[in-house]
């Protein structure tokens, strides 16, 4: 993808002005529905579901294999997004990977605070194993303030004694609810979506005057000992670009596996312009390979050890 594209999603994204009086939060989810929302793929059949308690979309590609599952959690600063919303994206995840998806509808900001989101992500991943869905076969991604959801279900279930999914990916995470990282201000500018202050009014509607360091919402913070395989990707024109990088730093040190990709002039979750951006499709492609490999590998594992226990 040449320079000159990737600058003409960049004003695309610049291309909407700033009020002088901030949206409503109605304001923000509709905003942000119209601008983000794609539809599912041709060959992915969405439908209606529920689980852990919560509304979802299953999506399911025409060729799915029959053993795996992802549990995907939406961005939007834990105040909008939806399914709905991010149907494009997780549908056309699902279909390079060839998985079924489930999409969590879970609790927003600022009707459900934190740690809502959180018990509704563990609900869901709680269900998934309950109804049968195998561990092996099982991974968690998500995007923005979902990625750092994802991370936090996974740290929910690891300290609830779960057994932990195959991998999970994580795009442009929003781990740090205290936006200590340098990017918050050396990417002032850069960024074309956000500002520092947009950050910290997430914040402020999800956890209020609660302790930002707390690992479940904040999982910078967590120690990740134990956390399946990870993939992270992020651009480097996003105020969350250090957000990504300590937490890759965090993993490593905690011994979980972990892979960083960073791309070069491209904003945040870039992964939503698949079929626009070449660097789109090659993340995707990326992920769905990751996702395949790891649960492929957790099987082969396990049938190894099982032999050698008969």
């Amino acid at each position: 993808m040449s320079r000159q594209q990737r600058e003409s999603i960049d004003a695309l994204l610049r291309s909407a002005p700033r009020p002088e009086t901030p949206p409503s939060v109605g304001e923000q989810r509709s905003g942000f529905a119209a601008a983000i929302g794609r539809h599912a793929p041709e060959d992915v059949a969405a439908r209606r579901t529920v689980l852990g308690g919560r509304p979802a979309l299953e999506l399911t590609p025409k060729d799915a294999a029959g053993h795996g599952h992802l549990l995907y959690l939406h961005g939007g600063g834990y105040v909008i997004g939806s399914p709905d919303t991010h149907a494009g994206l997780v549908g056309e995840l699902a279909r390079r990977a060839g998985l079924r998806a489930t999409s969590l509808d879970y609790r927003l900001a600022p009707e459900d605070p934190f740690p809502a989101a959180v018990e509704d992500g563990l609900a869901a991943y709680r269900e998934l194993l309950a109804t049968g869905v195998d561990a092996r076969g099982l991974v968690v991604a998500g995007d923005s303030a979902g990625g750092g959801l994802a991370l936090a279900t996974l740290l929910a279930a690891r300290d609830a004694g779960l057994p932990l999914p195959a991998a999970a990916a994580v795009f442009s995470p929003w781990v740090d609810l205290t936006a200590s990282g340098d990017s918050m201000r050396s990417k002032h500018g850069a960024d074309p979506i956000f500002v520092e202050a947009d950050i910290h009014a997430y914040a402020d509607l999800y956890i209020g005057a609660g302790d930002r360091t707390q690992p479940l919402a904040s999982p910078l913070f967590a120690d990740l000992t134990g956390l399946p395989p990870l993939l992270i990707q992020v651009g480097t024109n996003e105020l969350l670009l250090d957000d990504a990088v300590r937490l890759a730093g965090r993993a490593g040190a905690d011994n979980v596996e972990v892979t960083l990709e960073i791309g070069s002039e491209l904003p945040h979750v870039y992964q939503h312009h698949y079929g626009r951006l070449d660097e789109a499709d090659a993340a995707l492609d990326s992920t769905a390979r990751f996702f395949t490999t790891r649960i492929s590998a957790a099987f082969t594992d396990a049938e190894r050890l099982e032999a050698a226990a008969r």
